[in-house]
């Protein structure tokens, strides 16, 4: 045995290994040199085991430039064995599993080091989530629960608009002033000034729809633990902005007999005209009116129906309005979705079936094409319905005194005005279900007639009919008394007695 050096480990390879011992003191262990038949040098430190075993234990390849790291001279390679040397005296007989113990501390050291820089950064995470703005959170709210989606069992959830007027009331009133402020930091004071704010304006359903919504939003950040506490919790929305009044305006029968008088004079669009009487003869919603379609315009093939009344309601969608299927020749107004999100079918009385003839003659072409309009009430390029507002502008631009007469807007001021005031065109809806009720209709086939959605649960899931039989005779009881109103006679002799159910 002899020292090992460069000039023996840089020796040619043998046709088998060729192993280099280097001497040194008696149960220290041994430098050893290798160098393989393909060229390969390595260092070894060689001891006896507990077990009487020899070992070789790698330090690492030979290089005469290494770094005592990746690879080893000879001296360093020595010092390396030295160390060993030092851990065999003390007592470490497995170097090993001296090691592998080490190697397994050091694995265990660094996965302990990356669990708390996750947990680290999670917490940073939540702390930069609680430091969210106002207008940060409103973002979160709207991307995850404003979006309209269909949920499993078929209901809808979130907004039609996907949050579209939230946002524009929130960018007027609500982001000016505390849209920067960390949701952390909101307080009460915050909220009620611009409440109150919009009170002074005598804007109160302003107030009243701000206020509901920023619950909603504040209520969305304590359940995802944004905030500790809602501030808004306490606030009764009662005492602030006070409570709705209901709405019960419905023209009597006298009003009913101007208003056939007044609307020739009016000097609205001849669909508008009829979309008054329509409403009372149908009770319909003034969205579910503006989206009627003609039966003629969809394909007598199922899939093909279907498909074509998709596309309508995407167009219908942008208007405010829901799609309903007329049929003249079998008298029914079908609308497959409604507002409480169940199909609705209307029997057209003689009265409805009369206007929606009128309608029909009104049909106008699409441009550039021989094809006819789909829509009962097509905006001017035919090609969807017309917005749900206009009708409503109509109906409002001729009920105002003259000196609060709108640019642009109707001269007939006051054609419309009627003696119990103002009427809208949803008191055209609650009108058709007093006149029903005063003609003996029962209460839940009035519901029926109107769509409403029954108030019992147990009503709703264990009684399934419509009572459609009712709702015609309803529906035609309600035409005759329509008829005889807008000619100004009366209606003693036309009136039909229903059965109270």
């Amino acid at each position: 045995m002899a020292v090992i050096s460069d000039k023996a480990m840089q020796a040619k390879p043998g046709e088998s290994d060729v192993w280099l011992i280097e001497a040194g003191a008696r149960g220290e262990g041994r430098l050893v040199g290798r160098i393989t038949p393909a060229g390969a040098r390595s260092f070894y430190y060689r001891y006896t085991a507990s077990g009487g075993d020899r070992v070789r234990l790698l330090i690492g390849p030979y290089d005469p430039r290494g770094d005592g790291k990746a690879a080893f001279t000879v001296q360093q390679a020595r010092d390396k064995a030295r160390d060993l040397s030092g851990l065999y005296r003390a007592g470490v007989r497995d170097l090993r599993e001296h090691f592998q113990q080490a190697a397994d501390d050091q694995r265990h050291a660094e996965e302990a080091r990356r669990t708390a820089a996750a947990e680290t950064a999670r917490i940073a995470e939540l702390q930069a989530q609680r430091r969210l703005t106002v207008r940060q959170l409103f973002e979160r709210w709207r991307t995850t629960e404003l979006q309209p989606v269909t949920r499993a069992d078929g209901k809808r959830a979130g907004r039609k608009d996907g949050g579209a007027y939230v946002f524009q009331q929130f960018e007027r009133h609500v982001f000016p002033a505390i849209g920067h402020i960390a949701i952390t930091e909101v307080r009460k004071a915050d909220v009620l000034a611009l409440i109150d704010l919009q009170k002074a304006k005598g804007q109160l359903r302003t107030a009243s729809v701000l206020l509901g919504d920023l619950r909603q939003m504040m209520g969305f950040a304590l359940d995802r633990e944004l905030i500790d506490a809602d501030p808004l919790a306490s606030i009764k929305k009662a005492r602030i902005v006070g409570v709705a009044v209901e709405r019960d305006r419905a023209l009597s029968d006298q009003e009913i007999r101007l208003l056939g008088k007044a609307l020739p004079a009016a000097r609205m669009n001849a669909r508008s005209e009829t979309a008054v009487w329509l409403l009372i003869a149908t009770g319909v919603r003034v969205g579910e009116l503006i989206g009627a379609v003609w039966s003629d315009a969809l394909s007598p093939e199922p899939k093909a129906a279907q498909a074509r009344l998709e596309a309508l309601q995407t167009q219908a969608d942008k208007d405010g309005a829901k799609v309903g299927v007329v049929n003249l020749p079998a008298r029914t107004w079908h609308l497959p979705d409604t507002k409480n999100q169940r199909s609705h079918t209307v029997h057209l009385s003689d009265f409805a079936l009369a206007h929606f003839t009128r309608l029909a003659a009104l049909r106008e072409a699409l441009p550039d094409s021989d094809e006819p309009t789909p829509w009962a009430f097509p905006a001017r390029d035919a090609r969807r319905p017309v917005c749900v507002k206009s009708f409503g502008k109509q109906l409002s631009d001729r009920q105002r005194d003259p000196d609060r007469r709108m640019s642009g807007r109707s001269k007939a001021t006051q054609s419309l005005q009627l003696p119990g005031g103002r009427w809208t065109a949803h008191d055209l809806r609650r009108t058709a279900g007093t006149l029903m009720a005063g003609l003996g209709t029962s209460g839940d086939v009035i519901d029926e007639c109107l769509n409403h959605m029954i108030e019992s649960r147990v009503r709703r899931i264990y009684i399934r009919d419509r009572r459609q039989t009712e709702q015609a005779r309803a529906f035609d009881a309600l035409g005759a008394k329509l008829s005889d109103l807008a000619r100004g006679t009366s209606t003693a002799p036309n009136v039909i007695s229903l059965r109270v159910a």
